[in-house]
């Protein structure tokens, strides 16, 4: 990372011998040498809670009862930062108090549970219940902002299938939408974008800004996070033709300078920073496309914290790392779950993969970790995701692509085109062809030496006949063949020191004499540590 400038060092060393109390307000110079060190500050875990908890999972409308949810266990973990987003449902129906956000308050059908104007009423509401207990545990509070949700998009029978989450906004205002509700639109594939509101228009740019200085003027956050990564679909140019236009990038690049002057402005007053985080996919080019010219963000100093990542990834962690850190900002591997195959994905969201992801986004180089929509409190992940150093002896399994292509392909067609990660997964298999060698690869961090892990290789067939045909190599090792089951799951132990940190090839190859091709659906990589 660049190193802190010297004119900032100099400015942070004057301000501790004033003594400056974070109270007084700031002048424009010393609020960059704030600002650079709040966002320079250790987060090893970022907990994203989406706020699921006050509408769907409390039993009492208190504050005791919300915090005992999803919050309370996170003392004295590594987690450092909550990411707090007040549902921002739709786009503006929240769960906080406001003057411009839309309040979502029914407690009809499965929406029984939701406690917000129960708290309103007591003078409360869920977000200043979690600044509370983040003041109280010396815990970062940023408040995370769904910048075009469109959970209300789903139709049935020609119907919302979710009226109750479709905004007032978006009813008073359907031009202002990329399509007509069910409508397909051309140049974005996934089914649900119809709602999504589109920024080429001013009074859509007006009303999200209004809905985040609303927030910044109204709590003691240390932050905002604009989520870009929830859901990839801002304009109408991007939705008719598949690319976004030079001009709708220069109007959301306006907006995210409106936001920064706005939170300088809140900040000085006030005395202490406000940090911008965004939430965007890893890939600039995936992002210019669709409208989100976060590389000019960075350039011009618009944000402070870039959180990489999302339900699909695009890049090795050291491409985003590298262009954050070249210009000062932290850069953090944000972990969604994998949506790969419904009936299959479940081992890519359990405890050992997010072990295994977070160890190689570390040994690239990433600041720390955000888990988005992991909403486990209670989870082991809070006491180990946070360094090198306490995912050294975990368990943890492997594959190709956790999250596979598919997702970048909803909103972007044929967006796949910009990744540069393995795509095999069982939603993208491969075929193997008698006499023809396949090389797949597979990421892994460091492998702790002792005590010595075992390392086992699962291929996964579809309708696999002859396993003992099959000739494999780990990097430059030839394994043999361990188990074959009649599912066609094929396992190997490979030798702990055949694995590699980094990029690990497993080639694979059947002898020419093997009369048909076979499909490939899956490769997996486990360690395992044996019990202390």
């Amino acid at each position: 990372m660049r190193p802190l400038p010297l004119a900032i060092v100099a400015l942070m060393v004057a301000c501790a011998l004033a003594g400056a109390q974070d109270a007084a307000p700031l002048t424009a110079e010393a609020l960059v040498a704030a600002r650079y060190e709040a966002a320079h500050r250790e987060r090893r875990v970022i907990f994203y809670n989406d706020a699921n908890d006050v509408v769907y999972e409390c039993d009492e409308p208190t504050a005791e009862n919300l915090v005992v949810q999803r919050t309370t266990a996170l003392a004295g973990t590594q987690v450092d930062s909550i990411f707090y987003c007040t549902w921002c449902a739709g786009f503006g129906l929240c769960v906080h108090r406001s003057d411009v956000a839309e309040q979502f308050t029914t407690t009809e059908g499965r929406f029984a549970r939701n406690i917000t104007q129960a708290l309103f009423d007591r003078g409360t509401d869920p977000l200043q219940i979690t600044i509370d207990f983040c003041r109280a545990n010396g815990i970062e509070i940023v408040w995370s902002m769904r910048m075009n949700d469109i959970h209300d998009g789903g139709m049935r029978n020609g119907e919302l299938a979710a009226p109750e989450i479709f905004p007032q906004f978006k009813r008073e205002h359907p031009q202002w939408l990329l399509g007509a509700p069910g409508e397909a639109l051309p140049g974005i594939p996934g089914r649900e974008f119809w709602s999504a509101v589109d920024y080429s228009v001013p009074e859509v740019r007006e009303r999200a800004f209004r809905l985040i200085e609303d927030v910044c003027r109204r709590y003691d956050i240390d932050g905002v996070e604009l989520d870009f990564s929830r859901h990839f679909a801002y304009f109408g140019s991007h939705a008719r033709t598949g690319v976004a236009s030079d001009a709708d990038c220069a109007a959301m690049t306006a907006l995210i300078a409106r936001v920064r002057a706005m939170a300088d402005e809140v900040a000085m007053a006030r005395g202490k920073p406000l940090l911008i985080a965004v939430r965007v996919p890893d890939c600039p080019e995936y992002a210019r496309t669709i409208g989100l010219d976060w590389q000019r963000w960075l350039e011009d100093g618009l944000v402070d914290l870039l959180m990489a990542g999302g339900v699909f990834r695009l890049r090795p962690w050291e491409d985003v790392v590298t262009l954050g850190h070249e210009h000062g900002v932290p850069v953090y591997a944000s972990l969604s779950p994998s949506y790969i195959s419904r009936d299959q994905r479940k081992p890519r969201n359990r405890v050992n993969a997010y072990r295994a992801r977070a160890a190689v986004a570390w040994e690239a180089g990433v600041d720390g970790i955000q888990m988005a929509n992991f909403p486990h409190p209670e989870s082991e992940l809070w006491r180990e995701l946070g360094s090198p150093e306490t995912l050294r002896l975990t368990d943890k399994d492997c594959w190709p692509s956790v999250l596979g292509p598919g997702m970048a392909n909803q909103a972007l067609r044929d967006g796949e085109r910009f990744m540069l990660l393995p795509k095999l997964c069982p939603d993208r298999p491969e075929v193997l062809v008698p006499g023809t060698p396949l090389t797949v690869r597979v990421r892994m961090a460091e492998l702790a030496r002792e005590p010595e892990p075992e390392v086992t290789l699962t291929l996964d067939f579809l309708d696999l006949v002859a396993a003992s045909l099959l000739q494999v190599r780990f990097n430059e090792t030839e394994l043999a063949m361990a188990a074959v089951t009649p599912e066609g799951l094929v396992t190997y132990t490979v030798p702990p020191d055949a694995v590699r940190a980094g990029w690990n090839e497993v080639r694979l190859l059947f002898e020419p004499q093997y009369y048909a091709a076979s499909v490939l659906r899956d490769v997996q990589v486990s360690v395992r540590y044996p019990a202390p």
